[in-house]
């Protein structure tokens, strides 16, 4: 498929980028308040992408996290330039470039880079999900007491506490959890069985729209916090083998948010 191989192509590529360039002076500016860093790179990874998109496919719509959308069209991409900001502005190496493809409101393609790592997550949908080239598959871990799970909390503080309710409940049942700051990764990983379940919410399109892909093509079951589709516009993104997303989501739904 022609997109997949161009999605692969310029994540690495611009993967490639930001990581040459991680040790350099950063120009750090914040949005929305102190906890949302942007850096030079996101809108230097993010301009690469574009442009390149612009060439390739003139006639598709984009959307991304620093632009925001443009363009109208059956064919849209959702491109996040450097997915766990904060962590690549302190030299943390969980960070990546993700973008999807979505066709007639349907995700068909899902593409995740971790520069700092070496590895690249795609998945085409109905093609089966991939790392470095390897087909992968969720856990079949089944028990809620035996699962790694892992989660993200939002950068506005007033959301925190709601996500502070499930992290709380999990982490009194589950074998542990994991917070390592990017999304995208995060799905990769719960989709190869690094990790056996995740949940986040308040998530941006471009932090799930590669990694709902993913997570889907592994083998895995993708809902909101109440079961329903997991909708880009929604921001709640659960994801498990489906024994286990049952037992989570049964988690969920005994825990009182307001």
């Amino acid at each position: 498929m022609r997109e997949l191989e161009f999605a692969k192509r310029i994540t690495v590529k611009a993967g490639d980028f930001i990581r040459k360039h991680q040790s350099g002076p950063r120009d750090i500016r914040y949005k929305d308040g102190p906890s949302n860093l942007v850096t030079d790179m996101d809108h230097a990874s993010e301009e690469m992408i574009v442009s390149a998109l612009r060439r390739e496919f003139p006639d598709h719509a984009v959307v991304a996290e620093e632009r925001g959308a443009k363009g109208d069209s059956p064919f849209k991409w959702y491109i996040d330039p450097v997915d766990g900001t904060t962590n690549y502005a302190h030299g943390f190496p969980v960070y990546g470039v993700t973008m999807a493809l979505e066709v007639r409101g349907r995700l068909e393609v899902g593409v995740t880079y971790a520069p700092a790592l070496g590895e690249l997550f795609w998945a085409r949908r109905g093609g089966g999900a991939f790392r470095n080239g390897r087909r992968i598959r969720v856990s079949r871990v089944a028990k809620v007491e035996e699962a790694l799970l892992c989660t993200g909390f939002p950068y506005k503080v007033e959301y925190r506490k709601h996500n502070l309710k499930y992290f709380t409940k999990f982490l009194m049942q589950a074998q542990a959890i994991r917070r390592a700051g990017a999304a995208s990764l995060d799905l990769a990983w719960t989709a190869c069985g690094i990790f056996d379940g995740f949940w986040e919410m308040r998530l941006g399109p471009w932090d799930m729209a590669a990694g709902v892909v993913i997570l889907e093509e592994a083998g895995a079951r993708v809902t909101d916090f109440s079961g329903g589709p997991a909708t880009l516009e929604g921001g709640q993104c659960l994801g498990a083998n489906p024994r286990l997303h049952r037992q989570m989501l049964a988690v969920m739904k005994s825990v009182r948010i307001y």
